[in-house]
């Protein structure tokens, strides 16, 4: 086989993975854990491993049936025993084999109903470029307040009865109840955070990795939402 046709064979195999994937302004990954690099001036750059994972349409939204415009994005692929029977039946109206468990939806500009089944692309978060990460932070239990608020605490000292407790926090007569929002002992962690304007350090689509500068929220194996950065 000659250099002409090998050169054509690849690029007929991209055009058809072009044509099998759509553009959209966000993605779901997995956040696998940190490491570090060295840049080509051998400077230390901390880095979070995000794991790239099959995003696939399996509902466009449109304003004719639902009132507005939007991509419904499966992902997050488990055996099939694992997957209720209602989710199946609507992954087989998308004409989707997967087995996707987790949905969400992304807005654009402009929707078609012929991206239906299309696998999302990751050609525009290219490396230098700046994007949005949100997920679900690491989940800490029911925490005090040294913990949760960072407060200083009571002299550590023999004697003392003031080590790690909030103190006092009543009032006087007036208003004779505790305000709103004091902050005190309670669950900690476990919320939606977004962390902006982060730099995409490398994408590696061969490999199924994407490198971002920075730690990101969530835990190891967490899923992560990578979008453009709304404040460039």
């Amino acid at each position: 086989m000659t250099e002409e046709n090998t050169a054509v064979e690849n690029q007929s195999t991209e055009n058809s993975a072009t044509a099998n994937s759509i553009d959209l302004p966000a993605f779901f990954g997995v956040k696998a854990g940190m490491t570090r690099i060295f840049d080509e001036n051998g400077n230390h750059v901390p880095v979070t491993v995000v794991k790239l994972i099959p995003n696939i349409v399996t509902q466009v939204k449109t304003v004719e049936t639902d009132g507005y415009e939007a991509y419904q994005v499966g992902y997050g692929e488990k055996r099939e025993k694992l997957v209720k029977k209602p989710t199946k039946g609507h992954l087989k109206k998308a004409n989707v084999s997967a087995n996707l468990t987790k949905f969400a939806e992304i807005k654009n500009e402009t929707v078609s109903t012929d991206d239906l089944g299309k696998e999302l692309s990751v050609a525009n978060f290219t490396p230098e470029t700046y994007v949005d990460v949100t997920g679900v932070t690491k989940g800490k239990g029911f925490q005090g307040v040294m913990k949760r608020y960072n407060f200083a605490g009571g002299p550590a000292s023999h004697g003392s009865h003031f080590h790690r407790t909030n103190g006092s926090i009543g009032n006087r007569a007036t208003p004779g109840r505790v305000f709103k929002l004091k902050k005190m002992p309670g669950h900690m962690g476990s919320v939606k955070q977004t962390v902006q304007n982060v730099k995409v350090v490398e994408v590696n689509t061969e490999k199924g990795y994407m490198l971002i500068k920075g730690s990101l929220p969530g835990s190891k194996n967490g899923f992560v939402k990578i979008a453009k950065a709304l404040k460039k």
